[in-house]
């Protein structure tokens, strides 16, 4: 996969942690001392955020040798990149790179453990990512293996309650102004009750996302809509984990709807010098 973030960004995150150079490594490492810094994965993981690592190392003026590529599924012990150069600047780069691959590839992992227990059911996640983030958790989400549910408001239609309230429209109004104003566009009508779902679905809705609803909700739901001839999609939104989301995708969801992966544990990278 591509570097997602450009030089300018890579080198704002290095600055971020090294304003004026490593004082501990200028006192103690001379600065001809070439170093190899090895990093590999200490527990299995979904690999992502490598290709940024590896920029950053070579904008310091490391040589980096890359062994395998963001989405990679990793079994403990196996290696990710190598890298070396100079002592203060493979230094300097080490935790900066380990901590932006450590990141990005526990979202990929969270991404990829949802993936696999949901019976073939889209894993989609939200635009709520953590602020300033969002092209490396873009990138970590689709490493995993699901898709981006929004990227933001500019390329979707996703019509919440919140602006309902404002609507003099009828609900079927409402689903005809968008079809005749965005026609390539399906918009998606967020509700938060079977009776919600069901107005909804009457006046036209093709793509329904239930927030929070329980697993009993989501098998009502579904019989209801069914028994009216109804077939608008359901995308489930809200409390969904890796634990869990088999029993959402039995219960009727033809998508997850879901932010957890943006909130997971960081995975644990080795680095070995040499």
């Amino acid at each position: 996969m591509r570097c997602v973030l450009h030089d300018q960004q890579l080198l704002e995150l290095l600055g971020d942690d090294v304003p004026f150079d490593d004082l501990t490594t200028e006192l103690l490492i001379h600065k001809n001392t070439h170093i190899q810094m090895d990093f590999s994965a200490r527990y299995a993981m979904t690999l992502c955020g490598v290709e940024e690592a590896a920029r950053m190392l070579t904008l310091s003026g490391a040589q980096v040798e890359l062994l395998h590529p963001s989405g990679s599924e990793l079994n403990a012990g196996d290696g990710i990149l190598t890298a070396c150069g100079p002592g203060h600047v493979v230094f300097s780069v080490w935790k900066s790179a380990q901590v932006l691959i450590e990141w990005a590839s526990g979202i990929a992992s969270a991404a990829a453990a949802m993936v696999a227990n949901a019976q073939g059911v889209p894993i989609t996640c939200t635009r709520k990512q953590v602020p300033n983030t969002k092209a490396l958790s873009v990138k970590a989400v689709r490493s995993g293996g699901a898709q981006m549910h929004r990227l933001g408001t500019s390329e979707s239609i996703l019509v919440f309650a919140e602006h309902r309230q404002y609507l003099s429209m009828t609900p079927a109004q409402t689903v005809e102004h968008l079809r005749r104003h965005a026609p390539k566009d399906r918009a998606v009508f967020e509700v938060h009750d079977v009776q919600d779902a069901l107005v909804w679905a009457k006046a036209g809705a093709e793509l329904l996302q239930l927030d929070k609803f329980s697993l009993a909700d989501i098998k009502h739901c579904k019989a209801q809509l069914m028994g009216l001839g109804l077939t608008p999609q359901l995308g489930i939104a809200g409390g969904v984990t890796p634990s869990n989301v088999a029993d959402y995708a039995a219960a009727g969801a033809d998508s997850i709807v879901t932010s957890y992966p943006y909130y997971a544990k960081p995975k644990d990278v080795e680095v070995v010098f040499h």
